[in-house]
This record gives C-alpha cells, sequence and structure tokens, in this order.
C-alpha cells in the first residue's frame, strides 16, 4: 500500500518525536551506567513507569516532563503527588538540575551534563503534572477510611501520597494498581506488609483491596 506524501509526513511527525524522546530515556541511562553516581540516581524512583503511559503523551507538557525528569531518575507517574504539592516539587528539583542542591560538590559532580528547563518549560511541566496529578480522597465522602476498616488502605497510601479517591479506578482494577503500588512499596522500602514485624502495622492487602472495591468506579 502506497501512502501520499502528505500521509507519510503526518506519520513521522507522530513517530519522530517518540524517537527522541526514547533517544534522551537510552542516553540518561547511560550516563548512570558511567557514573559512580549512577546507583543512587536509579534507585531515586522505581522503574515501573513508562513514557507511553503518560497522560496526554504527545502534549508538550508529557515530553517536557520526559526530557528533564529521566536526566536524574526514572520516570515520575503524575499521580505519585496531589496538584497542590507538585510546584513545590518541580522549583526544587531545578536548582538540583543545575547542581546547587543541598549536597554541595557532591550534588554538582552528580548534575555533570545535565539540563535544567527555563522558566516558561517549568510552568508547563508545573502545568501538565497538576492537570493530571492525584485526586486526594474526600473525607466527607468516604468516613470509612478514617476507622479500623480502612485503617490498612490510609496507612498504606498515606506512606507515599495522599490518600487516592476511590473513584480513580474500578473495582476489578484496584487489585492490579494495588499490587503494582506494593512492587512500589518495597523499592522504596516502605511497610508492606509482606514479612510480619511486630509492632508495626501489618498492611493486608486483601482488607485494601475489599476497601477499595466497595468504592471503586462502577464498570460502564
Amino acid at each position: 500500500m502506497l501512502f501520499s506524501p502528505m500521509r507519510l509526513v503526518a506519520a513521522l511527525l507522530l513517530v519522530i518525536p517518540h524517537l527522541l524522546l526514547a533517544d534522551e530515556i537510552a542516553d540518561a541511562k547511560k550516563r548512570w551506567a558511567q557514573s559512580p553516581h549512577g546507583p543512587l540516581l536509579e534507585r531515586i524512583l522505581p522503574p515501573s513507569f513508562e513514557a507511553r503511559q503518560l497522560p496526554e503523551p504527545r502534549s508538550r507538557g508529557a515530553r517536557l516532563t520526559i526530557q528533564y525528569c529521566v536526566q536524574c531518575h526514572n520516570l515520575p507517574n503524575p499521580a505519585m503527588h496531589h496538584a497542590a504539592k507538585w510546584r513545590s516539587v518541580v522549583e526544587r528539583m531545578v536548582p538540583r538540575m543545575e547542581g546547587k542542591g543541598n549536597m554541595g560538590k557532591l550534588m554538582a559532580d552528580m548534575m555533570v551534563g545535565v539540563k535544567a528547563p527555563p522558566p516558561e518549560e517549568v510552568k508547563l511541566i508545573v502545568a501538565y503534572l497538576r492537570k493530571h496529578a492525584q485526586k486526594p480522597l474526600d473525607p466527607k465522602k468516604y468516613p470509612e477510611a478514617f476507622t479500623a476498616a480502612g485503617e490498612p488502605f490510609r496507612v498504606a497510601c498515606n506512606q507515599c501520597h495522599v490518600l487516592p479517591d476511590p473513584q480513580r479506578y474500578t473495582a476489578r482494577q484496584w487489585p492490579e494498581v494495588v499490587a503494582r503500588m506494593q512492587e512500589h512499596m518495597e523499592w522504596m522500602n516502605r511497610v508492606v506488609g509482606t514479612k510480619p514485624v511486630p509492632g508495626e502495622p501489618q498492611l493486608r492487602i486483601e482488607d485494601i483491596n475489599a476497601f477499595l472495591a466497595k468504592y471503586g468506579r462502577k464498570a460502564n
């Protein structure tokens, strides 16, 4: 099947940005491998979120998020923070990318080769991350989250982010999300309940899933 020149150009315009971003991710991983600080950078965030999973992946905000964030750590999920928190997170990251963080010369050494976004691009990144941020749970709508029945859900989720709105996913989708979060918590050395330790909260996955199944979004 032959493509017209216009269709070929349109197809290339869709594919080329993804190829360039893939190159940037590959370049970052290569730099980590060559840097004595690479293992530290690679451990900052779990490697479980991919560029194709970003909301509005072809938007400029998504492209800038990939371009700058993967220089220092694995790609963040916009839902890892709620909207009110993202601005301060990004504004804290920019000086570090400039080598001006709170670790002195070590930070400068770690950031060799890293480019920081100019102010106008910082605004676009913040706007994108805020748009697709985690929607916090409404305590008035879900009072059970603050009872004994909701304690496993509350303790588990609060270790890393605000309590998510159960309506974000359907009851059938939540177990997969919870399993992914459990992997993240193991990566970040959070309490996951896989090996009970006396005196520490035990996060029973079945209780978390039961709570989310009760209040999850109904499938269409």
